[in-house]
């Protein structure tokens, strides 16, 4: 059974920077690409970015795009999510997937696996 925990989240200012994890455990070879969503408050979940087994292809929300940056390190089975420049509107619960495809993109219905999430608030 395939699990994915999250790290990193937390209570950040404007323009801070912070990095979040995710780690894969169980069977880490049945999870291919990875990404990560997000959910606000009263909001439905969005992409935010995405990467492939290789981490040779990557995408990203527009949103986020230029901020954002998703990495991974397959010897430790985790993926990253570096943010910078952090602002309020990027308060969201974040959800780190996993894909049992070589390369996934922004709809949630490409991602099998799903962590529980870890809070980041950007205050104002």
């Amino acid at each position: 059974q395939v699990q994915l925990v999250e790290s990193g989240g937390g209570l950040v200012q404007t323009g801070d920077s912070l990095r979040l994890s995710c780690a894969v455990s169980g069977r880490p070879f049945s999870v291919y690409a990875m990404g990560w969503f997000r959910q606000a408050p009263g909001k439905e979940r969005e992409f935010v970015a995405t990467i492939s087994w290789s981490g040779g292809s990557t995408y990203y929300a527009d949103s986020v795009k230029d901020r954002f940056t998703i990495s991974r390190d397959n010897a430790k089975s985790t993926v990253y999510l570096d943010m910078y420049s952090l602002k309020p509107e990027d308060t969201a619960v974040y959800y780190c997937a996993g894909s049992s495809v070589v390369v996934a993109r922004s709809e949630e219905y490409e991602y099998d696996y799903w962590g529980q999430g870890t809070q980041v608030t950007v205050s104002s």
